[in-house]
């Protein structure tokens, strides 16, 4: 998996992270992420799913109902989250593969108390990992790698290449609390 710390700490940008990677290399980047979050859930049970962890630091500026800004997420309401926010990515790079830059969002999350039960997180992330490697898929054989768009955190434009992985880096910036849930759950049911 690619190694975020450097972007993060501000040593690179996302853009010079990315540079030289194909289709093959986001394909491959996309199944080993998924398989990751996979693995980190695999001792989870529908319990699990619904469990409200501990997370002083809970704060979403974004939610949509203001009464949820600070509460802790549950494992369905992450696994909802970073697949909508990933798939987003995936789809707006290939229109920018394909010479298309457009104003405006692609985003689409299921609504996170649906998400009750084990089989629909694996689910859930099976069906992302389809519609990611799909969207690679939609890339003409020589992406227009000269379109660019410039975000406000980041400090070079990036190109499809950069689009997609944002999707990635958000995902990872993910990966701890997945697991803190997990740890969570597991140790309220053993305890």
């Amino acid at each position: 998996m690619l190694d975020f710390s450097r972007v993060r700490s501000r040593e690179i940008t996302l853009a010079r992270l990315v540079e030289g990677l194909s289709k093959e290399d986001l394909r491959a980047l996309t199944n080993e992420m998924i398989d990751c979050q996979l693995e980190l859930i695999a001792g989870c049970d529908d319990a699990a799913v619904v469990f409200n962890p501990s997370d002083p630091q809970a704060k979403d500026p974004y939610a949509a109902n203001p009464a949820e800004a600070d509460m802790a997420w549950t494992l369905g309401h992450v696994i909802v989250h970073i697949t909508a926010s990933s798939e987003e990515a995936a789809f707006i790079a290939a229109e920018m593969a394909r010479g298309v830059l457009r104003e405006g969002r692609s985003r689409y999350e299921t609504p996170w108390q649906t998400v009750t039960t084990i089989v629909q997180c694996r689910e859930r992330l099976e069906e992302s990992r389809r519609l990611r490697l799909a969207s690679l898929a939609m890339w003409p054989d020589e992406p227009h790698l000269d379109v660019t768009t410039v975000y406000r955190w980041l400090r070079d434009p990036l190109n499809a290449v950069g689009r997609f992985v944002m999707g990635l880096y958000h995902d990872d910036d993910h990966l701890a609390q997945i697991a803190e849930i997990a740890r969570q759950a597991q140790q309220a049911e053993a305890g």
